[in-house]
């Protein structure tokens, strides 16, 4: 029995047509170069011109000036305080906690920040003034020198004692570059600190805690010349 090499045929356009139908049966055999610049120079053709109504413009990215420019006109329409909330979870600011010359840890700056700009949300957890006095006090018999409370309103405080952010390393100052504003998004209140001025790159973010005056009062270290002398 002898096999036969299957005759080549040509199509109307050209390529070779199957013999037995399928390629793979076939095995391999080699393309004349005068097809196979036939081929690619209608593969080519056919890639730079696409048909007319399947032609998209690729249109080049927007530049940040423009989105900037685009924010900034929705203001007026949307809520300023959850749109800058938005833009703050879309893009952290850059931020590192380090030691600190007024107490211990603090938290710095790693790029400009300027004025009037959400710098951090202070994250923890959301509890009731009960649950905050009955934590106090393990805190305190558990040998936790310091507990990161922070009061959203008469019935709600975040504890961010041991579930929190780089929020609660931020230190008091009687003069600070920044103040912390309740917002509310999506029906729930958030503390978000603000900037007061600008910020510049390794300097160390502040606001006025602004405690309730006691009669046991709290040392203030934070140096500045209009210093209270307290935090209460």
């Amino acid at each position: 029995t002898s096999f036969s090499t299957p005759k080549k045929k040509k199509r109307d356009d050209g390529m070779r047509e199957h013999v037995t139908g399928c390629a793979r049966s076939e095995g391999y055999y080699k393309i004349d170069k005068k097809d196979k610049l036939k081929y690619l120079n209608n593969s080519r053709a056919f890639a730079e011109e696409p048909p007319a109504d399947t032609q998209v413009r690729n249109h080049p990215p927007p530049r940040r000036s423009e989105q900037r420019r685009l924010l900034s006109s929705f203001t007026g329409s949307c809520d300023s305080d959850l749109l800058k909330f938005n833009q703050l979870k879309f893009r952290k600011k850059k931020l590192k906690f380090c030691k600190s010359h007024i107490h211990d840890w603090g938290l710095f700056a790693m790029e400009p920040i300027a004025a009037d700009e959400m710098v951090i949300e202070y994250v923890g957890q959301n509890i009731r003034q009960v649950i905050a006095d009955m934590r106090e006090k393990r805190y305190e018999d558990e040998g936790i020198g310091s507990s990161y409370m922070f009061r959203v309103d008469h019935d709600t405080i975040i504890d961010a004692t041991k579930c929190g952010n780089f929020a609660r390393f931020i230190n008091h100052s009687c003069n600070p570059n920044c103040y912390a504003k309740v917002i509310t998004v999506e029906s729930q209140k958030k503390i978000v600190i603000y900037s007061k001025q600008h910020i510049n790159v390794n300097e160390e973010i502040t606001y006025d805690y602004k405690f309730p005056i006691e009669d046991v009062k709290i040392p203030c270290l934070c140096g500045s010349e209009n210093c209270r002398g307290t935090l209460n």
